[in-house]
């Protein structure tokens, strides 16, 4: 059995239950161990009863060490610092053999047992960023992406994790400040540092909109299927980190940030069926007759309507730069 974790709050409860169902549809055997922030996350997860699922509460994870930094750091800092605690807090206290720590926005296309399985006897793995190198930016946000990262319980794993608890109750902030940014730039050096270290070369793993212009895709035998521009290499899409995907006005999104460029087959293969995905989590939570937030929206986007051509194009078009409307998903453009 596969064993998860992921920590997120009401703003993200949609974008939770998404991650989980794909892992629910693709995973043939696993656990999501969930860490809510907040009571409303904690009471809406528990009344979904998901049945491969803990949820775990705030009172139940935060302990003496947290509680003396949380009232110093922002709660994207808090979140931040909470990732390598929330890995150890639940080997310890589901005496697991390994942990899997999972960012909220990922969502899976394919069974992650083959990430897992690549790690053969090493006992931590970690994702690199695999920057498109315009968009590099390893100098200030770090080599690897603490989206999905492995550890295995067993002497080796935990002096890593242990190791990096430390690090991040000591500093963890949004900002560059001695070669350290939160938590991710300490992990730079672990394959140096850490002969128990494996760095995915599943491609896979970790795509996400700092990298997917090196790739095309297709649907293969109902599976999405990624293709290397430099390589030609072939690949099943294991998961995408949906960065900056953010829930806009007059109920559109906003796709990533404007740093990327998304194409239409990026969007058809890959954006596509988060959209659908996070409209089934809605659903979900809307049938518990509770009034639930499950999301939160930005008023980004909203300056499309202040020029009428450009917001008569966009009714019709669906679509304006990194702006999606739910109705361009729905009614199958790319179909």
């Amino acid at each position: 059995m596969l064993k998860f974790c992921t920590l997120f709050n009401a703003a993200y409860l949609s974008r939770g239950l998404a991650m989980y169902n794909s892992l629910e549809q693709h995973c043939e055997d696993f656990h999501l161990y969930i860490l809510a922030f907040g009571d409303d996350c904690f009471e809406a997860l528990t009344k979904l009863n998901l049945s491969s699922a803990t949820i775990i509460s705030l009172k139940e994870f935060e302990n003496e060490r947290l509680l003396d930094v949380k009232v110093g750091r922002t709660a994207t800092e808090y979140c931040w610092t909470c990732a390598s605690s929330s890995v150890k807090y639940c080997i310890e206290t589901y005496d697991l053999d390994h942990c899997t720590y999972v960012d909220a926005d990922l969502l899976f296309f394919s069974n992650p047992i083959v990430l897992f399985n690549e790690m053969g006897e090493k006992s931590v793995q970690i994702t690199k960023h695999r920057y498109t190198p315009c968009f590099d930016q390893s100098e200030t946000s770090g080599i690897y992406c603490v989206q999905y990262m492995t550890f295995k319980n067993n002497k080796e794993g935990m002096e890593v994790l242990n190791w990096w608890v430390d690090a991040c109750l000591e500093w963890c902030f949004c900002r560059m400040e001695d070669g350290k940014f939160g938590d991710q730039k300490y992990l730079d050096n672990w394959t140096k540092k850490y002969t128990c270290v494996q760095e995915l070369k599943n491609l896979g793993g970790g795509v996400a909109p700092w990298n997917v212009q090196q790739y095309a895709f297709k649907n293969v035998s109902g599976k999405v299927q990624g293709t290397e521009f430099f390589s030609n290499k072939k690949f099943d899409l294991v998961f995408y980190h949906y960065h900056a995907f953010t829930y806009t006005w007059n109920n559109s999104f906003r796709l990533t940030g404007d740093t990327y460029p998304l194409n239409n087959n990026q969007i058809k293969h890959v954006y596509k069926p988060y959209v659908l995905a996070l409209s089934k989590a809605e659903q979900m939570i809307a049938a518990l007759n509770e009034d639930i937030m499950c999301y939160k929206s930005s008023e980004e986007g909203v300056w499309i309507k202040k020029v009428i051509g450009r917001a008569f194009l966009y009714t019709i078009k669906g679509f304006h730069k990194q702006y999606y409307s739910r109705r361009f998903f729905q009614h199958g453009f790319f179909n």
